[in-house]
């Protein structure tokens, strides 16, 4: 039996073995995939079981999506214009690290069917998903690109691989037309997000990467503001089903029920 993994810290929140395993049974594949929490440390180990083929594939999500890349001997183009990986797997016995956030985040922007062409986005975060949506939204032409985190340097850092970011300090809201929530600031129920949108206006998106829980407290402030909402449940999904076929050769039907599993 073929074995897969999502690993992160924290995992608890992570629907990904309900989808895989959903996909698993309906294409009635030998094979499992699991969560597993786990410290920077064990890194090595876990990749060590990839090249051993005790594990045929691992997903990387919170805080590992740079972390993972010294591991690998190789990297698809789309990993490297991120430098972030979320998708690892042997080819021609070479560690594989690839990046499907970027097709997740791209199909998950265009069934909000909010135009982001020449408009103001402010990102809230810089963790390892962030470059995959800078690398969309430029590609999508947007006009700027605000980011905002609470420690500075991370910031710093994608700016290096995008230049033409503006940094903001955390608590500062600029003018905008999208906000996304990239940050972890959420994932609890009880997570609030402390940023006063109160004078931003009407008709923005807020779009937040977490799925789960559905609507988190950065959505609800967005539509009780009189602004349209998005979860990153269809982002989630889609990034999803590019892993899924890059492992086992087969595209995954999204269907209504594959929808109603992330609810």
């Amino acid at each position: 039996m073929k074995k897969y993994l999502v690993i992160g810290n924290p995992i608890e929140h992570s629907l990904s073995p309900i989808l895989h395993n959903y996909w698993i049974k309906r294409n009635k594949l030998n094979a499992i995939y699991e969560k597993k929490k786990i410290d920077e440390y064990e890194l090595g180990k876990l990749i060590l079981q990839i090249k051993k083929k005790k594990i045929n594939g691992i997903n990387i999500t919170v805080p590992f999506k740079k972390k993972i890349i010294k591991y690998l001997d190789k990297l698809s183009d789309e990993a490297i214009s991120t430098q972030s990986v979320n998708t690892v797997f042997l080819n021609e016995n070479k560690l594989m690290g690839h990046n499907t956030d970027i097709e997740g985040f791209e199909i998950g922007l265009k069934k909000t069917n909010f135009t982001v062409e020449d408009k103001k986005i402010l990102i809230l975060g810089a963790g390892g998903v962030v470059s995959s949506i800078i690398f969309v939204l430029r590609k999508m032409k947007v006009s700027e690109i605000f980011i905002s985190n609470r420690t500075q340097t991370k910031a710093e850092d994608l700016k290096k691989l995008f230049n033409s970011l503006k940094i903001i300090e955390w608590g500062e809201v600029p003018d905008f037309d999208v906000v996304i929530n990239a940050t972890s600031i959420g994932l609890n129920v009880d997570d609030k997000m402390n940023l006063d949108f109160s004078k931003i206006g009407r008709n923005k998106l807020f779009f937040d990467v977490i799925y789960n829980p559905k609507e988190t407290n950065f959505l609800s402030i967005g539509k009780k503001l009189g602004n349209k909402i998005e979860n990153g449940k269809f982002m989630f999904i889609h990034q999803a089903s590019a892993a899924f076929k890059m492992w086992h050769g087969l595209q995954p039907e999204i269907n209504d029920e594959v929808i109603k599993l992330m609810d």
